[in-house]
């Protein structure tokens, strides 16, 4: 892929050339590629899979720039000068789902007030960490939403129950960013 900077003949131009170049528009730059070639054979089923995932994406992100607080957000993050928009923030969020790195029970004894620690990550913005606490027998002990630490990346749960028993009791730790993506990880005491 090429990219033309004030070339006075590709200058806004767009459109496809013969069966050979593709001229299309990225904010002030004009890109050339490849002409793309025709598909051959039904795609597959995780092709299809990838193409519904990206449909949803795209009417998220066309609904999201609508909401001028949402709007506003992405746009924060935007990089004009690298064709990247508030959409394309949105697109991307919508996407990728927040990844929970590490969970860290060292400081869970089973006692009211002591704390859980868990790191999630996500490309844009983790929007809410839950966790929940389950006796072996799968018996609801609390669960609760975390809090952001200082440094804005670890997520500190403060437990609100006595837990007696911890033998192999189950934590969850559920992940959302802000298009409500989930990402759910067990860790057993």
């Amino acid at each position: 892929m090429a990219e033309s900077k004030n070339n006075i003949i590709t200058h806004g131009l767009s459109g496809k050339v013969g069966d050979i170049i593709v001229f299309s528009q990225r904010g002030s730059k004009t890109i050339v590629s490849k002409a793309p070639k025709e598909r051959s054979g039904a795609p597959t089923e995780k092709q299809k899979q990838h193409i519904a995932r990206f449909q949803e994406a795209i009417i998220y992100a066309k609904t999201a720039i609508k909401d001028a607080a949402t709007k506003a957000m992405y746009e924060a993050n935007a990089d004009p000068q690298n064709n990247i928009s508030a959409y394309n923030i949105a697109v991307a969020d919508m996407l990728n789902a927040p990844k929970i790195e590490e969970i860290n029970l060292s400081l869970y004894t089973g006692k009211k007030g002591d704390s859980i620690g868990i790191k999630v990550i996500d490309d844009f913005k983790v929007a809410t960490v839950k966790v929940i606490i389950e006796n072996a027998d799968g018996t609801l002990v609390e669960e609760g939403n975390a809090k952001i630490s200082t440094n804005g990346l670890d997520w500190i749960y403060t437990a609100t129950t006595e837990n007696t028993d911890l033998a192999g009791d189950k934590i969850t730790i559920q992940a959302t960013d802000i298009p409500d993506n989930l990402t759910e990880k067990e860790q057993l005491l």
